[in-house]
């Protein structure tokens, strides 16, 4: 059971703001690269999870605060 727990869903990151930033290869509303965006659908709860972390750093280094 808790092996089924850790595999639950992940929200998409997506905040309806879609705006591409060529200096930071990503989407500036969710911080996802284009691939990431794209793919998200199909990847596996432990990819999107590593895709969260990518989007938390590339946040970090934009200086922009996780949206609430």
């Amino acid at each position: 059971m808790a092996a089924a727990a850790a595999e639950a869903p992940v929200a998409s990151p997506c905040v309806r703001v879609c705006l591409y930033d060529q200096d930071l290869d990503a989407c500036r509303g969710c911080f996802r690269s284009l691939d990431e965006i794209a793919h998200w659908s199909i990847y596996e709860p432990s990819e999107q999870r590593s895709v969260l972390e990518r989007v938390a750093e590339r946040r970090r280094r934009a200086g922009v605060l996780p949206p609430v």
